[in-house]
């Protein structure tokens, strides 16, 4: 979907300003929503790009007025709520009141470290041999979904050159809504500054992309 989150070659939010020596966290309470966060998504009720989407879908004056932890609590209660773990009445009283459903699995805190070594790797292998090669000329399809898209905005309806070919990985648009893994060959595309900005752009400067398949069509 078209979310907040989708700031790429946006104007009007000013320059971006990098903190020198940034801490990986602000204020305690920042390592504990991380942790928070963690802990519930290995419940396993739901992936990563159900996560992502969930973080996506607020309100733009709400995600806009949002820290980076902020972002994540607030999606993390809708997780939670969607997924029957909470109930408003919980959430209203800081506690638990109301009857919840039962986790998968639980993380213990002897395992957190084995468990984040692991990862969520998200490669798969794909049953058809890849469209595209390197070198090939492409378009981005021209889209607006109402659901999970990894293609950004600014990368829409634009040609470019398929630069390498990449293994299969889960597509995230249908995982997010539990529509399946339905894995996808995914390839780096470059495009070239007037592709991407248009006239009195930088003709040096190029932009790259990793994209699905399926965002993809022969130029």
């Amino acid at each position: 979907m078209n979310g907040p989150q989708d700031l790429g070659g946006q104007m009007g939010f000013g320059p971006v300003a990098p903190e020198k020596d940034e801490p990986y966290f602000h204020a305690d309470w920042e390592r504990r929503a991380l942790g928070v966060t963690l802990a519930a998504g290995a419940m396993g009720a739901w992936n990563i790009d159900e996560s992502r989407h969930a973080r996506e879908s607020l309100h733009p004056a709400d995600y806009y007025a949002s820290s980076y932890y902020q972002i994540w609590i607030k999606a993390l209660e809708v997780l939670l709520k969607r997924h029957g773990f909470v109930s408003e009445h919980d959430l209203a009283a800081g506690r638990a009141v109301d009857a919840t459903a039962t986790p998968k699995r639980v993380l213990k805190a002897e395992n957190v470290s084995a468990v984040l070594a692991k990862g969520g790797p998200c490669d798969r292998p794909v049953a058809m041999p890849a469209l595209f090669k390197a070198g090939d000329l492409v378009r981005t399809k021209n889209f607006n979904p109402t659901g999970h898209t990894r293609l950004p905005r600014y990368a829409r309806g634009k040609q470019g050159t398929i630069e390498a070919v990449r293994e299969g990985f889960v597509f995230p648009d249908s995982n997010a809504h539990g529509q399946g893994e339905n894995p996808q060959w995914v390839y780096t595309v470059v495009f070239d500054g007037a592709e991407i900005w248009g006239e009195g752009a930088d003709t040096t400067l190029t932009v790259s992309i990793d994209a699905w398949e399926s965002y993809l069509e022969p130029a």
